[in-house]
């Protein structure tokens, strides 16, 4: 640990500054070509393509299969190659086809494509955490995170708007439906991203021109410091990270935060769009769009709080803890609630114990991993607990299909939820 002195606070603002909003652009748009289908579903492309919600459900999480395959192969190619290449190659392969969707005919192509972009973005997320951890002293990164990932609500909550907009008013443009127009407005901008993270994106602060020389001296230093201090008190070689229970155990905690993340982010249009059935209202896409938006926003400014709470505390099972519990406990109350604002304020509870909860667990794993291993160790935490982000879709639809109904399936949300919690206050920090 070290006291902030005037090198230390210019250069990580000068670093924070460059880095971090050009990093949540890019997971923004990531985040958003990844979760659209969720606007498209319910607002034609279900119907067009005469999907059920169980087949909805496997297109949507389907996805997170390319991941489970690739995600560490693709988070050591960054490790050895360096972050402005590959990550400039991800962003290339995923846009391409994320803009193919708008021509998608049926249900086959549709799992195909949506597995084709899996592969394609494996090791983007897990990549920029790897990259923070080369600019960012530990104390930093939970805040750094949260300021990073803010990206998630931000992209839900712009987005759920926005793709409604696009979806209502560019109906017929190109003799598009809505939905397919979508896909093709939010799908370019990964291409134009991927040229200029090739030109903007630094692999290592002593290649920063942008840093003068003590500045890039100080931060370069302090790295290697805490990655020597990491080796010295505990050496994780790359077989160990990718094999430990305790990073097992951490991809178990980060499934259940990330099922709820998921379930949320695919079901919620369709939950508002039934709110009409269930209890008698009437709303516009762009009114689901924007409804869809606000647990989104009050979640980002609260992860962005509990983030730095937990670095000026130190603290960070408890910040994983008690908001996974908090939002696990949240969801099914929704589900027996006697009118829709009272539904949303529980799904609103929910969606600020998952985004809070995030941050602070992607500062965990680098409190004992570095180099190598922190590149294997991570990818495979969040490949493993991405699994969630195939089984959350896939299973709610189905108990949807199977029931009639959608509480099934957010009891699970829930149930995972809390079990991830309890798991996180079960940590050691050595073992």
């Amino acid at each position: 640990m070290f006291e902030a002195t005037d090198v230390s606070r210019t250069t990580l603002r000068k670093v924070g500054l460059r880095l971090v909003p050009f990093l949540g652009l890019l997971y923004f748009v990531n985040y958003l070509d990844r979760v659209n289908i969720g606007f498209a579903g319910p607002s034609g492309m279900k119907h067009d393509l005469a999907l059920s919600e169980t087949v909805f459900g496997f297109a949507s999480g389907i996805f997170f299969l390319g991941y489970l395959v690739l995600e560490v192969p693709s988070n050591l190619a960054l490790h050895r190659f360096g972050a402005r290449r590959w990550m400039a190659r991800i962003m290339l392969s995923w846009g391409v086809i994320a803009t193919a969707m708008v021509f998608v005919p049926n249900a086959t192509v549709l799992i195909v494509l949506r597995f084709a972009l899996g592969v394609a973005e494996a090791g983007f997320f897990p990549g920029i955490l790897l990259y923070l951890t080369y600019w960012f002293p530990q104390r930093y990164r939970a805040r750094i995170v949260a300021m990073f990932m803010v990206a998630v609500p931000i992209s839900t909550a712009v987005g759920s708007t926005l793709s409604s907009l696009v979806i209502q008013y560019g109906d017929g443009i190109f003799g598009l439906s809505g939905w397919r127009f979508m896909f093709l407005v939010e799908g370019v901008p990964a291409l134009i991203l991927a040229v200029l993270t090739w030109f903007y994106l630094t692999d290592r602060p002593e290649q920063a021109g942008w840093l003068n020389a003590p500045e890039r001296e100080w931060l370069a230093s302090e790295i290697m410091r805490e990655e020597a201090e990491l080796a010295d008190a505990e050496h994780w070689t790359l077989r160990r990270a990718l094999t430990h229970p305790r990073i097992l155990g951490l991809a178990a905690i980060y499934g259940g935060i990330a099922y709820g993340l998921y379930a949320l982010g695919f079901f919620l249009p369709t939950i508002i769009a039934g709110f009409q059935q269930q209890y008698g209202t009437h709303y516009s896409v762009v009114q689901r769009g924007l409804i869809t938006a606000v647990p989104y926003v009050i979640g980002a400014v609260a992860m962005v709080w509990w983030g730095r709470h937990g670095d000026r505390t130190g603290e960070r099972r408890w910040h994983v803890a008690l908001p996974s519990i908090i939002g696990g406990l949240a969801i099914p109350v929704a589900l027996y609630l006697g009118n829709p604002f009272a539904a949303m304020t529980a799904v609103t509870v929910c969606a600020v114990g998952v985004l809070a909860a995030l941050p602070t667990f992607w500062a965990l794993p680098s409190t004992f991993l570095s180099g190598a291993a922190a590149a294997g160790g991570i990818a495979l935490i969040n490949s493993l607990g991405n699994i969630s982000g195939f089984a959350a879709p896939y299973i709610t639809g189905w108990l949807k299909d199977l029931t009639g109904t959608g509480r099934a399936g957010l009891w699970v949300v829930g149930v995972y939820m809390v079990l991830a919690g309890l798991g996180a206050l079960a940590l050691r920090r050595r073992e």
